[in-house]
């Protein structure tokens, strides 16, 4: 597999990220990096790197329709590993093609979003629950806040940035709360002796009232144009 190839850098801010490009049976594929360094810790749902971890990159990596490999985490390092991200990190999967992101910010939050949308439904289903790996993530949300947060107030801006998403889907007129297998990486800056660290992110919070309207409003600039 050829190694990826970064486009000259432009800096570190999570809105304007390397971009990268492979060719990988037979396909031209991309993949979006950040790679802020150490100081940042993450909460993602991300196959590499997921829960919460201190994290040196993340990895958005658009694969091929109808992917069939059985270690997407392995998958994931090697990638991250050809285009020189060391330490440790966050990759997440996707079929729509990253190179297509949209992002936006507000007041020092950030949020990138990459999305396809052809399956999508209701998080509540009748349908039995599949008991193997799902496909790559659909609807990707990395977004990054420049301050430091406590383990419940990651987690509750999780909550914030999935509600932010459903909330852009209603808005755009889509019938749905996603697809089966999105996924979000949320980033923050490690606790430092001495320094603040939030305790709150939700919606109504300074720090989560802010990551929502930059996560809303990148769903819907990255949103496929309808029919």
């Amino acid at each position: 597999m050829p190694a990826l190839l970064p486009q000259p850098r432009t800096g570190v801010r999570l809105l304007d990220p390397e971009c990268l490009t492979r060719v990988e049976d037979g396909e031209r594929l991309h993949a979006l990096l950040w790679r802020p360094g150490p100081g940042w810790r993450t909460v993602s749902s991300a196959v590499l790197g997921g829960g919460i971890a201190e994290c040196e990159w993340v990895l958005n990596a658009q694969v091929a329709h109808g992917y069939r490999r059985t270690d997407p985490a392995r998958h994931l390092a090697g990638l991250a590993r050809e285009a020189g991200a060391r330490g440790p990190g966050v990759g997440l999967m996707t079929a729509a093609d990253v190179s297509a992101r949209a992002g936006a910010r507000d007041g020092g939050a950030e949020a990138v979003v990459t999305a396809g949308i052809s399956v999508r439904g209701w998080a509540a289903s009748p349908d039995a629950g599949a008991t193997g790996a799902t496909a790559p993530g659909t609807i990707n949300i990395v977004a990054a806040l420049p301050v430091a947060l406590t383990d419940a107030a990651l987690v509750n801006a999780v909550m914030t940035a999935t509600e932010a998403k459903v909330q852009a889907l209603l808005d755009a007129g889509l019938d749905c709360s996603g697809t089966p297998t999105d996924a979000v990486c949320v980033a923050a800056r490690t606790p430092r002796d001495g320094g603040e660290v939030h305790s709150f992110a939700g919606p109504r919070s300074e720090w989560g009232a802010r990551l929502a309207r930059a996560v809303h409003r990148a769903v819907l600039a990255a949103l496929p144009p309808g029919p």
